[in-house]
């Protein structure tokens, strides 16, 4: 055989053995070395308990989920639970443990918008992902690189919800009541602007503390300023306050809500008071199968958001399982991301700021202390 022969034949081999290398590791994706870990963030305790629990409940359905079929690449996927008690101060002490002690690669959550905004730029700076399933206040669209979710931007919920009162509603003199917290407060803007450029006008404009339980004043400025609605955004225990304390004071206008509002304990808890309120919330294709899964792990029904947790989990284990735990390889690929047939959205995507491209929204009115969907 010439030299130049054997030369090709060497590239020959070198060539085969990489594109070998290449395409089994490209078939059996990122190794992994021990179990996927993955951290929490959401209000287990306080005033949004219910919510985070749920969540928490649809986070390890998608897990055990996951588990059960191999893991990722053959390793177990593990999450770390944080209460961030729905405040800014509890939800930054849980993701500097997470992020300087566990060292996840990745945070889900949070679920209240005031606490991720509280450790976005902490995790921004850390390079950890922020994946939020919940948290939907307009300013996290510019927070970072790292951060994303796969709950839409109030931008779209405080617009839809400016047409639905004003159009649908026939409703143009509104009054606001709303709690001091991140959430509120980006519906609260978004809103505003979207009523008044339809014509609306906004006749009162209440606000009180996270955690009050006396809003007798907030509401007696807002009957005597007349209002045809009520575009009430807080949390449930202040909404259950709100609602009671509205009849002590003689208000008989309807009240419209946001998406906090979609859960059932709420207004069997209110039975009659809440007759006919309405409000917003995230619509999703839930399947017959989730829903009975989540009713046999909770005894109860799915509140907003546990969808897109639960999503959010088999969104990581798709990602992960291509590129590893490497946090800047995730980001990278979440980019690129596109998961169907979830049940929170039939496609889920994310936009150039991580931001979850699209959204639908539903109405629910309450009759006898059960929420239904407006037909």
């Amino acid at each position: 055989m010439s030299k130049t022969a054997k030369i090709v034949l060497w590239v020959v081999v070198i060539v085969v053995v990489l594109v070998g290398g290449y395409l089994l590791t490209n078939n059996q994706g990122a190794k992994l070395n021990g179990p996927v870990k993955i951290g929490f963030i959401g209000p287990l305790t306080g005033d949004a308990a219910s919510i985070g629990q749920n969540e928490q409940a649809a986070v390890q359905l998608a897990v055990d989920e996951v588990n059960k079929a191999g893991g990722i690449n053959g390793q177990p996927m593990q999450v770390i639970y944080e209460d961030g008690q729905c405040t800014g101060t509890a939800a930054s002490t849980a993701a500097n443990k997470l992020i300087n002690v566990d060292n996840v690669p990745v945070i889900l959550g949070g679920v209240c918008s005031g606490e991720t905004m509280a450790f976005m730029a902490t995790a921004e700076k850390a390079k950890t992902v922020v994946l939020s399933p919940c948290s939907s206040n307009p300013a996290i669209t510019n927070a970072g690189d790292y951060i994303f979710r796969n709950y839409p931007s109030d931008n779209y919920q405080g617009t839809f919800a400016a047409n639905y009162i004003y159009n649908t509603l026939g409703k143009k003199k509104v009054a606001l009541l709303y709690t001091q917290i991140d959430y509120a407060m980006g519906i609260r803007s978004v809103f505003i602007d979207a009523f008044k450029k339809l014509g609306g006008t906004i006749v009162a404009d209440e606000s009180g503390a996270q955690g009050s339980t006396d809003f007798r004043t907030q509401l007696t400025k807002v009957k005597n300023a007349n209002p045809e609605l009520i575009y009430s955004l807080a949390m449930q225990g202040e909404t259950s306050v709100i609602i009671k304390q509205a009849k002590e004071v003689g208000i008989t206008v309807p009240f419209f809500g946001a998406d906090a509002w979609g859960d059932a304990k709420l207004w069997s808890g209110l039975g009659s008071a809440g007759e006919g309120d309405m409000y917003t919330t995230v619509a999703t294709p839930l399947t017959a199968t989730f829903i009975a899964d989540m009713k046999a792990k909770t005894g109860g029904e799915t509140t907003i958001c546990s969808p897109e947790a639960y999503d959010s989990i088999k969104i990581l284990a798709q990602v992960i399982s291509k590129v590893g735990v490497d946090p800047t390889k995730i980001k990278n690929e979440l980019y690129k991301t596109v998961y169907n047939g979830g049940v929170s959205a039939d496609k889920i995507s994310f936009d150039s700021n991580g931001d979850l491209v699209g959204a639908n929204y539903s109405v629910y009115i309450v009759h006898n202390g059960v929420a239904s969907v407006v037909k």
